[in-house]
């Protein structure tokens, strides 16, 4: 869930996603050191390892001067731990950092799309230049008769975070939900340039 804003409606979105709670609130507690909250994205994300379902949440919130990427992650019993845990982390990134927010989004007949109309799905990345992706390529020439070794070109991307949300799993509002935070997030980090 998305909003413009407040502490209290951050807390009924992670109550509302059902994936403890208490904890994922207590991990952007200490993340947020009292900033206020601008808007935010809550997403849980259930998947299948193997035979087993695991569960994974994400939230994103904006404050006046920095996003906050909170992930919270479960895990079954194994050699080290004799009952199921979770681990749960945060980055704080400072709004000057972000470099990119890129918004992708599938619609049906676009021919016929009018301003406002739902999405299919939309998927969020964020760059901040913690981690780049790679992509490599054999180079070539051009000349299909070549054989040369040409080296590899490539493209490095920016990686840092992405999200994506569609109509069929998540729902139509959550489609909404994830677009009014990029738009904020788009906002707040052309006021700091």
């Amino acid at each position: 869930m998305a909003d413009t804003g407040t502490r209290e409606g951050l807390r009924l979105a992670i109550q509302e996603a059902g994936y403890y709670p208490d904890l994922v609130a207590d991990m952007l507690e200490t993340s947020l050191a009292g900033e206020a909250v601008n808007s935010y994205v809550v997403h849980h994300e259930p998947h299948f390892d193997r035979d087993e379902l695991r569960r994974h949440v994400s939230v994103l919130v904006l404050t006046p001067t920095r996003l906050i990427v909170g992930h919270t992650d479960e895990y079954p019993s194994d050699d080290t731990h004799d009952v199921p845990y979770a681990t749960t982390s945060t980055e704080a990134v400072p709004l000057d950092r972000v470099t990119s927010v890129v918004v992708s989004r599938t619609v049906t007949a676009p021919a016929s799309y009018r301003t406002g109309a739902p999405a299919l799905d939309v998927v969020l990345t964020v760059g901040w230049g913690a981690m780049s992706r790679i992509d490599l390529e054999p180079a070539t020439c051009g000349d299909p008769d070549c054989e040369a070794d040409h080296g590899y070109t490539g493209a490095l991307t920016s990686d840092d975070f992405t999200l994506r949300v569609s109509e069929a799993g998540d729902g139509v509002s959550r489609v909404r939900d994830l677009l009014t935070f990029a738009r904020a997030l788009s906002a707040a980090t052309i006021s700091v340039r």
